[in-house]
């Protein structure tokens, strides 16, 4: 499909078996509305970086507030017109190749895709920091135990590959559940830090002056609440796994979003109450939470594990989820001929994206062991591979944000079931916000100030040494697949020389 080809009409009654000519079956709509949005939740709501952001202080609260404003509610309402009007498989591939052309599909793409298997590792190097603090205290000391943490991340991954290669109507109920026990634990943290703060007393001071946003130190973690709002547009990869995607996204979006915006105040506010700052860990801090809120002995130890357990299977399925639709996008950009074909092989019945699956496990587990070599401490090396990650995940949005506002004016014609309101001036406004906004979140990222951080090559090396080779590599890819469609006489007008 060229980047001005008319928009696609996808029908809702499925197909299940191929046409005469041996072509493959249309994919089976399998996701209704309560499945988009927990699945959507589940993607976006990260319990993950939770004690990262809250590390902030009680500022936090101001800046989720002007986030939420100012970020959140502008990309939801951009993503939500983007997948109604072009409901097509891939999402932002789809998006961007429309507005930019096939070699920005092709870059976007790859950046969007890589970042999962980047930013898997950290993920699951936080899985077995909880898991050590909870089962195995030896492995809790990072220099006893880093390479049983990393084998057991490495293990991770490769399920995380096992689920993706199921069909959907079965991967489906690991998001569902994941969605339903991040909720879980949030009520739990803020119900739990009020009643810590009513019994004991505030660990932090908690006032409106003390919740003014202010920069300093505040910028160390504070990309990290724009990281933990953005992926509304990630039920869009699945477009044609979508029942009634022009009705269902929009509702998905908005219904998700307004969970997701109460859930992260919520177990913000309940870790300030029941935490001392200077207690707040970067891998351990939710254990650490959990302990204070309920304590170590009795029922309140029960709860610990149980909501520990909980964690760790919701940092399984963050990754469940962001490698469906990441993975999918990259199968339909293969398909296509802009990523290399390995990415669009598919499972013959499934039709699931099992090349793609298949290289982000080995590029995971390679990154997972490299940071380990040269990584010294257990939250620098979480943060190194975390940061490197969200720069490289971070760069498909500076150009899905300008995409809704060049469609609107390249394409009027095309039915946009959600039309952001205000019309194209107001359109325009929030595009160029939300796109400041990534590009600063990004300089943020790559410039971390982290407390007591080592300066030295450590810690900075493995960040620079991931960003820079993922960047080289992705530019040989597109180059390479470039040459061949243009060779093939597949190019769109302009790509041959951008």
């Amino acid at each position: 499909m060229s980047a001005h080809a008319a928009p696609v009409t996808t029908p809702t009654t499925p197909t299940t078996t191929g046409d005469a000519g041996g072509a493959p079956a249309a994919r089976r709509r399998v996701l209704g509305l309560r499945d988009a949005t927990l699945f959507t939740v589940s993607a976006i709501v990260v319990v993950d970086t939770l004690t990262a952001s809250a590390a902030i202080g009680v500022q936090t609260i101001g800046w989720w507030i002007l986030a939420i404003v100012l970020f959140l509610v502008p990309s939801a309402m951009i993503t939500a017109e983007l997948g109604t009007a072009y409901p097509d498989q891939g999402g932002i591939y789809s998006w961007v190749k429309r507005a930019f052309g096939e070699r920005w599909a092709s870059r976007t793409t790859y950046w969007y895709y890589v970042n999962v298997a980047l930013w898997m590792p950290s993920v699951f190097l936080l899985f077995t920091g909880i898991f050590s603090a909870l089962f195995v205290e030896d492995w809790a000391v990072w220099e006893d135990g880093k390479w049983f943490q990393i084998g057991l991340a490495i293990v991770l991954t490769w399920l995380v590959v096992w689920v993706g290669i199921l069909t959907l109507d079965i991967g489906k109920w690991f998001n569902n559940l994941g969605a339903i026990l991040k909720a879980v634990i949030i009520l739990a943290l803020g119900v739990g830090g009020i009643v810590v703060a009513v019994d004991e007393g505030t660990a932090n001071t908690i006032t409106v002056s003390e919740a003014i946003p202010s920069l300093g130190d505040t910028k160390t973690y504070l990309p990290v609440i724009i990281f933990m709002m953005l992926g509304f547009e990630l039920i869009s990869s699945l477009s044609e796994e979508v029942k009634e995607p022009e009705r269902i996204i929009p509702r998905t979006i908005f219904t998700a979003g307004a969970i997701l915006a109460f859930l992260y105040m919520f177990a913000t506010i309940g870790i300030l109450l029941a935490l001392p700052l200077e207690e707040l860990g970067l891998v351990e801090g939710l254990v650490d939470t959990f302990e204070a809120i309920f304590g170590t002995s009795g029922f309140g130890e029960v709860l610990v594990y149980a909501l520990g357990i909980a964690a760790m299977y919701t940092f399984f399925t963050n990754m469940t989820t962001w490698s469906m639709g990441a993975n999918r996008s990259a199968q339909e950009a293969a398909a296509s001929g802009e990523l290399p074909e390995l990415l669009g092989r598919e499972h013959p019945v499934r039709r699931t994206p099992v090349g793609a699956y298949l290289v982000s496990g080995a590029v995971a587990t390679a990154v997972l062991l490299f940071a380990a070599i040269f990584v010294e401490s257990q939250d620098d090396l979480f943060y190194a591979i975390f940061s490197a990650s969200a720069v490289v995940f971070l760069m498909p949005y500076l150009l899905l944000f300008p995409a809704v506002w060049v469609l609107r004016r390249k394409d009027p014609q095309t039915p946009r079931p959600y039309r952001v309101p205000g019309g194209t001036g107001v359109l325009a406004a929030m595009s160029a916000v939300t796109t400041v906004i990534i590009a600063a979140t990004l300089l943020l990222f790559l410039w971390p100030e982290i407390p007591d951080a080592p300066e030295a090559w450590s810690f900075t090396g493995p960040l620079l040494a991931i960003v820079g080779v993922t960047l080289v590599v992705g530019e040989i890819i597109v180059a390479r697949q470039m040459r061949r469609m243009k060779a093939a006489g597949r190019l769109g007008k302009g790509d041959d020389t951008t």
